[in-house]
């Protein structure tokens, strides 16, 4: 604990620091041995549903090592990634044949984000990309204060990109040029990533790493309402990160946010008021939601079902704790999740039991798995992608 203390003091005397929550502190931030808590061995039980596999391709090396926000967007019959060293390509969503690809020579860190006509990245070196979503031609190339962090968001036109220093930008669609900028201040001490916002009656939300839950006016980024979601606790610097790094998500006028340490909310979207907080689930890899439940990866790797309307838990799988698992995935009656070691598993939505799992790649599954038309679309770290379908749906 005292080679902690002195680290984080060393960070702070040299401006604000970023943890990678992916690895043990000590080893996220000065390499060495991992000593975090060992991930449970998978069980062995009867598969209830058959998995088949409709495809498998890659995007090129993937996100490697590196924690980045490089995931999957979908749009007009097309599945869209980009790997760390530059590749954005476009495939069938059918067939996984290649349709275009791009090498962009940018070191990538998040996207990609779908528009109207653009396909959107962002890089470590500060930078935002647009391609054509037709062909994977440049459209414009802009640049930010910072390194993007989280997947771009477009709507009506504008594109929003959330930088690592606490910016917000909005940029042109058509032409990247700079529509207007937010500022917060980070605190001295955070965990790498930013949460994507959700664009909610012409508002831009976002959570920052402070606890603040933001509404941001879509068209010139006047600020709407500000709502302090999470409150720091604990004496270290550590115990007290509250950052909101989990995708929120939307839902008949009710936005979802979790923290990292602080629990998960309910907010109102009109005006930013607290409904319900759960906290016993705090997560930074993210949810989904069905007509009526939230389905939650917490930070300790258990899954959570939890009332929309108050945040009760209603149930919880900890078969899977410690195996670093993305955010889930839910349709029809299953939840689907990755874990570290490349295992994509179906549970079931009623009660969270183990249905089915396959192995895609001996490497980390953390982006989020995106299902359209009852098929699932999964990405891990080497840049191996499949479309997986339960047999006989």
């Amino acid at each position: 604990m005292q080679a902690v203390l002195v680290l984080i003091t060393l960070f702070l005397l040299n401006g604000c620091a970023v943890l990678d929550e992916g690895k043990n502190f000590l080893t996220g931030m000065m390499g060495g041995e991992d000593n975090s808590n060992p991930p449970a061995a998978l069980i062995e039980y009867k598969p209830e549903i058959e998995i088949e596999k409709i495809w498998q391709q890659s995007v090129g090396d993937g996100a490697g090592e590196y924690y980045l926000k490089l995931g999957l967007a979908i749009s007009y019959g097309k599945l869209f990634a980009g790997d760390r060293e530059g590749l954005v390509l476009a495939r069938d969503l059918k067939t996984g044949d290649e349709i275009w690809e791009q090498d962009t020579d940018m070191l990538l860190s998040a996207g990609p984000g779908v528009g109207e006509e653009t396909v959107i990245m962002g890089s470590s070196h500060a930078e935002v990309i647009a391609l054509s979503l037709e062909t994977g031609e440049l459209r414009w190339k802009a640049q930010v204060s910072s390194e993007v962090l989280a997947a771009p968001v477009v709507s009506d036109g504008i594109v929003i990109i959330r930088t690592i220093d606490g910016k917000v930008f909005a940029l042109s669609e058509k032409d990247g040029k700079q529509l207007w900028i937010f500022e917060r201040d980070v605190p001295a001490l955070s965990i790498r990533g930013l949460s994507r916002p959700v664009v909610v009656e012409g508002n831009v939300i976002a959570g920052f790493a402070n606890g603040k839950l933001l509404a941001l006016r879509l068209t010139d980024g006047k600020l709407m309402w500000e709502s302090t979601i999470a409150i720091p606790t604990g004496r270290s610097e550590v115990d007290r990160l509250i950052d909101l790094d989990a995708d929120p998500i939307e839902a008949d006028g009710v936005v979802f946010v979790s923290s990292f340490q602080a629990g998960t909310f309910g907010v109102l979207e009109v005006d930013g008021d607290i409904l319900w907080r759960n906290a016993d689930v705090s997560s930074k890899s993210g949810m989904s939601a069905d007509w009526r439940y939230l389905y939650i990866s917490d930070k300790n790797s258990e899954v959570w079902q939890l009332d929309q309307r108050n945040g009760a838990s209603l149930w919880k799988q900890d078969e899977l704790q410690y195996r670093k698992l993305s955010a889930p995935a839910v349709y029809d009656d299953y939840v689907v999740v990755g874990d570290f070691a490349g295992y994509v598993h179906w549970l079931s939505s009623s009660d969270g039991r183990q249905l089915a799992r396959i192995h895609l790649s001996d490497a980390a599954i953390d982006a989020q798995p995106l299902v359209v038309d009852k098929t699932v679309y999964v990405l891990a770290r080497d840049g191996s992608l499949a479309a997986y379908r339960v047999r006989g749906k």
